[in-house]
């Protein structure tokens, strides 16, 4: 009896702690690298959905602009008697019945013309749209960055408390030896307070950085269980300036779509050409007991055509907005053409003044600031160094690690504003 009894508890047991760990897993998150960051800003930004939804109204107009002009109907009576006539009253034996249908013929291509000018103005707004998510892209990617950033700054703060908490032992053995006295090893616990704010500092950051990068991904997802991960380091092989150039030339959605207007307002300016002719109404008519003097003609058919007499030209204003539109468009054209190479100018001169500042700070001032906190500790714990001297090296560690960290940050922000000048991602 007490055998099953302890035997279902334990099993009891085991489910409630399967459940407890499928919970746990079902809680805990995978760190998203950039790539699956993309794709979903791509999928849920609710900034971008709208952006497409612009695009989708922009084809539906395309339906508009090429329908053709609807026939016209006409049913008509007359002829009927109100009065008698001469004694006789037969009110319906003198009606005629008329029908008649017409239609606008448009002519010089107007329709198509029409379509024409619709789709180019879709190609500006897809490429309007890729200039957007060009911008947006380019937040996104500074906010990965900055978490990022906040993350490896967290992870040196705890670094060097951790380091720090490891002299202080070493530091309160020696006060319990009698090396050292009490109002140095005070002054060494009053320092762990800004290693402690250092911490707490760079957890607030990173939560904040979290913040911001869940608010473009329109997640709702606890900061808690949200993480991402990547490289956080700077690479030194960069492209020549001519080759960004090239590309930026080549890609750059803005200078596409402002050489789609040029094109667009060529298209425009057809058109207006065209609705200056005059267009054709064709039309045709059945009548039924016509008044005619012919008693046969009972049902008669007639048709006929209605031209504009052309005398003045009521669209030569349209024709000369259109026309100078085409010169408006090519200065903007020649416009974001110069913009394209200040972007990307202006982005390559700032990578180049983050690579010039982290090439020395990895190859020397790292090591020589390790080597200094290492050599001075040492010499500290043995009594051959002075504790301001002790202090001083623990700060000018912390400070260069940081300053390190931060140039790697600004570098990778660099980055992002090189491919966004650009166009695409050229860098990774």
């Amino acid at each position: 009896m007490f055998i099953h009894l302890d035997q279902a508890v334990r099993r009891w047991c085991a489910v409630i702690f399967v459940g407890v760990c499928l919970e746990y897993n079902g809680l805990a998150q995978a760190s998203l690298t950039w790539q699956e960051i993309r794709e979903r800003f791509q999928a849920t930004n609710p900034t971008l959905r709208a952006l497409e939804i612009g695009i989708d109204e922009s084809k539906a107009q395309e339906i508009t602009a090429y329908l053709r002009p609807n026939p016209d109907f006409t049913l008509g009576t007359d002829g009927t008697q109100i009065a008698p006539y001469r004694g006789v009253w037969r009110p319906f034996s003198g009606t005629q019945v008329s029908t008649t249908g017409s239609y606008l013929h448009e002519r010089q291509h107007k329709r198509e013309l029409r379509l024409e000018s619709a789709q180019k103005g879709t190609a500006v707004a897809e490429s309007q749209l890729e200039d957007q998510k060009r911008t947006l892209l380019f937040n996104l990617r500074t906010a990965f960055v900055q978490t990022l950033q906040q993350k490896a700054v967290l992870a040196l703060a705890r670094d060097n408390l951790s380091y720090y908490d490891r002299l202080l032992g070493i530091s309160r053995d020696r006060f319990n030896a009698g090396d050292i006295s009490r109002v140095d090893l005070d002054r060494l616990e009053l320092q762990r307070v800004q290693y402690e704010s250092d911490v707490l500092t760079a957890e607030v950051n990173l939560r904040t950085a979290k913040i911001q990068l869940l608010t473009l991904l329109n997640d709702r997802t606890p900061v808690e269980q949200f993480d991402v991960t990547g490289p956080f380091d700077f690479s030194e092989e960069v492209m020549p300036l001519g080759e960004f150039r090239k590309i930026a030339l080549e890609t750059r959605p803005d200078l596409k779509a402002a050489m789609q207007s040029i094109d667009k307002a060529e298209t425009d300016h057809k058109l207006a050409v065209s609705n200056g002719s005059t267009d054709p109404t064709f039309s045709a008519w059945l009548t039924h007991n016509p008044s005619f003097n012919n008693p046969f003609d009972n049902n008669t058919l007639g048709a006929s055509v209605s031209i504009p007499l052309r005398i003045f030209d009521r669209n030569q204003g349209e024709k000369l907005r259109t026309q100078e539109d085409i010169t408006r468009n090519e200065r903007l054209r020649d416009a974001s053409q110069a913009q394209v190479y200040s972007d990307v100018d202006s982005a390559y001169a700032t990578l180049n003044s983050n690579l010039n500042l982290l090439r020395p700070y990895k190859g020397r001032y790292l090591p020589q600031a390790v080597r200094v906190r290492e050599t001075i500790s040492f010499a500290y714990q043995n009594g051959g160094a002075s504790l301001l001297d002790f202090l001083q090296a623990q700060q000018d560690y912390r400070t260069t690690q940081l300053n390190y960290l931060n140039l790697i940050g600004s570098f990778l922000t660099a980055v992002s504003q090189l491919n966004l000048a650009v166009g695409r991602e050229v860098i990774q």
